[in-house]
């Protein structure tokens, strides 16, 4: 038999696939396309991202206490004190809206051909602030010219390095100058750097018009302030001992008794356990000028400290860890 032959198949028609042509986007379109792509990656960083905070840094304040005391005592006249005062002018333009100086003379009341020249510094954060009021944070940066308090009797001519008593509040003013700098507050704030704090004679307050007083720049600055009144100030001086130990200063408790509770309260927000809930001494200060005006400044001070105008006044007795305390406190108040 003879065997068919399978049939052929058709050959099947294969349809050839159109390509649809896509036209480019227009130049505009494309950067509209990439706007809304950064509107909502804003959006979602404001959102999910936490908020970067103020954050002072101790360590940052010690240095700036070092570089102080590099220049050497900076007792009122001398080189040490006109280059160390222009450091600070210089630190404080780097980080504020507006610096100005203000200087002054004084005639020492027991020899009257010395002659001081002081220099008070201001430096402005926030010149027109949405809350409408300023605040002050202020410290003494000279330093005393004679540690008569040394136990060596024969070093009592010689210059106090000053780097717990007159450094340690400026080096912390100094990183809050970063901070504000870095996270502009909604209020006002002046930092206020006074001179001629520390040439004083012990018992002045008793024999004015024989012996020089304490807080010589202070008392000029509260006199020459024309209109600037802030709403509240906080000094700063002798916050740098190791062993650091903050009680309520006596005439601040009594003069502003509202402002230590909102500082005391800060500190225990802030975790700030040298600040010790007790009434400390009345001390004669840079802010009692101010108190005397009926402006609430809180003076934050350990006067508990063993080197207090002597020649060991220097930045080994000092810690960071007590500088960021401080520095802690005053970030609470300005902006929390």
């Amino acid at each position: 038999m003879a065997k068919k032959r399978p049939a052929k198949k058709k050959p099947t028609k294969t349809s050839t696939p159109q390509v649809t042509k896509v036209k480019p986007l227009p130049y505009r379109a494309f950067i509209g396309a990439a706007l809304i792509l950064v509107l909502v990656a804003i959006v979602y960083w404001l959102i999910f991202k936490p908020f970067a905070s103020p954050q002072f840094d101790g360590g940052n304040a010690f240095e700036q206490l070092v570089k102080q005391c590099d220049f050497g005592s900076r007792v009122p006249s001398s080189e040490a004190h006109r280059t160390c005062g222009d450091f600070l002018l210089a630190e404080l333009r780097r980080y504020s809206d507006r610096v100005s100086e203000q200087t002054f003379t004084y005639t020492d009341k027991k020899d009257s051909s010395r002659v001081y020249r002081g220099r008070n510094m201001v430096a402005s954060f926030n010149l027109q602030p949405e809350k409408g009021y300023r605040v002050m944070l202020c410290a003494h940066w000279d330093s005393r010219p004679f540690a008569d308090k040394d136990p060596d009797s024969s070093r009592h001519a010689d210059p106090v390095p000053g780097a717990n008593d007159g450094a340690s509040g400026t080096a912390v003013l100094l990183e809050m100058a970063r901070v504000l700098d870095a996270f502009p507050p909604e209020i006002g704030v002046d930092i206020v750097l006074f001179d001629l704090e520390d040439l004083g004679d012990y018992g002045a307050e008793d024999h004015p018009d024989s012996l020089t007083p304490f807080s010589i720049g202070a008392a000029y600055f509260a006199a020459h302030r024309e209109q600037y009144t802030p709403r509240y100030g906080i000094l700063l001086d002798m916050i740098g001992d190791q062993d650091l130990r903050i009680k309520k200063e006596a005439y601040s408790q009594a003069a502003a008794p509202l402002l230590m509770d909102q500082i005391w309260a800060a500190a225990k927000t802030a975790g700030a356990t040298a600040f010790i809930d007790s009434t400390g001494v009345a001390i004669t200060d840079d802010h009692v000028p101010f108190l005397r005006q009926g402006i609430p400044v809180v003076n934050l001070i350990d006067f508990d400290y063993p080197y207090w105008h002597t020649v060991a006044d220097t930045p080994d007795k000092c810690s960071p860890a007590s500088l960021q305390q401080v520095g802690d406190v005053l970030v609470e108040m300005i902006y929390r």
